[in-house]
């Protein structure tokens, strides 16, 4: 991996950048650019452009999609004329086509495939950041500040963010969440930090000798049905929670990201494991890092039903309960269904909540601020129920998205400036966004919960709160796309939805 993109992903994991510093002549193209593609709810594609002119004035260049793994894709036809920017990528059936934007020093376009148009700005790939070295956590007024500048173009969204430091806990919230204001008790699907759950309840059955992260998942399977296996290699129960397993982000059978519904709702047990029986991996388990909530959810399943029950309960029995978290768990009794805050897509729109079914290890527990700021204390605490399955879950540390983050048990672990570690994760569901982040040095936490899948949403907001980085700005809302059909896109991520074809819009984020 090149030092461009080194630089260009680093900025994208830790949030720390995108302060977007045009080159000396503001409508030269040549340069290192990062951008941000997002083809669906819960995926982005980080997007490094590198273009250089000859001695003669002939512009070539590559692009890199670097969490996908895939780099130095050629790009054709590059032009510039009059503040605008237009290439191809051959290899992947891709132009993208901007307009410079001086106040925002950066290239405003969208990529373009097969009819499909999504908005993908380009800005130069920022120097390492500074984080400041004294940052505190801000007081009430100034996360209240900045909460109100997210919520300011869209109208229905609610945020709660908590913060834990040596001074305690403290909530500030603001936004409607489309109807009464939401506050530390409201509440949130968290998506995707439910691996970070997941990670614990198996941290804690391999401490208390249930099961071994060497096991192979195929033991824990019911009878006659089998794992797909590849050059002599296993699926372990440890390369499920490090997303080394082989096992594709999604199913290849699962509804569209962008079905009302989601993707998971009727993904039933049989349907997994006709899945398992069938399924071939694309490389040795173990060889290589590759997102995957198919795993995350597998994982649940499985350490359900090696301990005789399923991950609901275990949930229950192993974290909510003894940390007395009575608002945090998968299916919600009615009284707490009244306090899930109504979730809206990007276009702020309403959305649908989302049911993992057989997959709720991957994403589907529901949480408020309070709750989760009870997990983060817990979690930094040293003698507190779970300390011995956090012990285990962060002991184990492999390669994870990008050079300066590890992935441990459901956890990432990121490294935005020398001798720093952060444990966090990120939710994204259809009408909801989350991000956990702790600096276990400091004693400091901070959960950001969001009810729009607009973006950015909550990683800039925590990682601020946290450690001073920048606040992304918020863009105005773009107006919804037509309904989409479905067809394979960008390499290593899902199908994209495909919009028939519309004009270019000038305001695409």
């Amino acid at each position: 991996m090149t030092d461009v993109v080194k630089r260009a992903v680093r900025a994208l994991v830790t949030c720390v950048a995108l302060q977007l510093a045009a080159p000396a002549a503001a409508q030269e193209a040549a340069g290192d650019w990062v951008g941000r593609l997002q083809p669906a709810p819960d995926t982005r594609v980080a997007v490094v452009v590198h273009i250089e002119r000859d001695e003669a004035g002939m512009l070539s260049g590559t692009m890199a999609l670097p969490l996908q793994a895939v780099q130095g894709l050629p790009l054709a036809g590059i032009a510039v004329e009059t503040g605008s920017l237009t290439f191809t990528v051959p290899a992947i059936g891709v132009t993208w086509r901007g307009q410079w934007n001086a106040g925002a020093r950066a290239w405003k376009g969208e990529w373009i495939e097969a009819g499909q148009r999504l908005p993908l700005s380009l800005g130069a790939v920022p120097a390492a950041a500074t984080l400041p070295a004294d940052w505190q956590l801000p007081s009430d007024d100034a996360i209240a500040a900045v909460i109100a500048a997210r919520n300011a173009p869209r109208a229905g969204q609610g945020i709660v963010v908590g913060v834990l430091g040596p001074g305690g806990r403290r909530i500030v919230a603001g936004g409607s969440g489309t109807s009464a204001a939401v506050d530390g008790n409201t509440l949130f699907e968290i998506g995707s930090i439910s691996k970070v759950f997941t990670g614990l309840i198996l941290g804690d059955m391999v401490g208390k000798g249930e099961v071994s992260l060497d096991d192979p998942a195929a033991k824990y399977l019911p009878e006659g049905h089998t794992m797909p296996e590849r050059g002599g290699r296993q699926i372990t129960l440890g390369d499920l929670a490090t997303h080394r397993s082989g096992l594709p982000r999604m199913a290849d059978d699962m509804r569209p990201i962008a079905h009302p519904d989601g993707p998971f709702a009727d993904y039933t047990e049989a349907r997994l494991l006709a899945l398992l029986d069938r399924y071939r991996l694309p490389r040795d388990p173990g060889s290589q890092w590759e997102y995957s909530n198919l795993g995350g959810g597998l994982l649940g399943y499985l350490l359900g039903r090696a301990a005789g029950s399923d991950f609901a309960t275990l949930l229950r029995e192993r974290i909510t309960g003894p940390l007395g978290m009575s608002d945090t768990m998968v299916a919600l009794s009615p009284s707490h269904a009244a306090r899930l805050v109504p979730a809206l897509d990007a276009y702020m729109q309403p959305a649908n909540p989302w049911d993992f079914a057989v997959l709720a290890g991957a994403g589907g527990i529901r949480s408020s601020a309070a709750d989760m700021l009870t997990f983060a204390a817990a979690v930094l605490d040293p003698t507190s129920p779970i300390a011995p399955a956090v012990r285990t879950a962060l002991a184990v540390r492999v390669p994870g998205e990008a050079p300066e983050v590890d992935q441990a048990l459901g956890w990432g672990v990121a490294r935005p400036a020398p001798g720093r570690e952060l444990w966090a994760h990120g939710g994204q569901t259809g009408g909801f966004r989350a991000q956990l982040a702790l600096e276990p040095a400091k004693g400091r936490a901070v959960i950001v919960l969001a009810n729009s899948a607009a973006e950015p949403s909550a990683p800039d907001l925590a990682m601020h709160v946290l450690i001073g980085s920048p606040v992304l700005p918020t863009p105005p809302v773009p107006p919804a796309p037509p309904p989409p059909v479905q067809r394979q896109g960008i390499p290593g991520a899902p199908a994209l939805p495909i919009y028939p074809e519309t004009p270019l819009r000038s305001s695409g984020r």
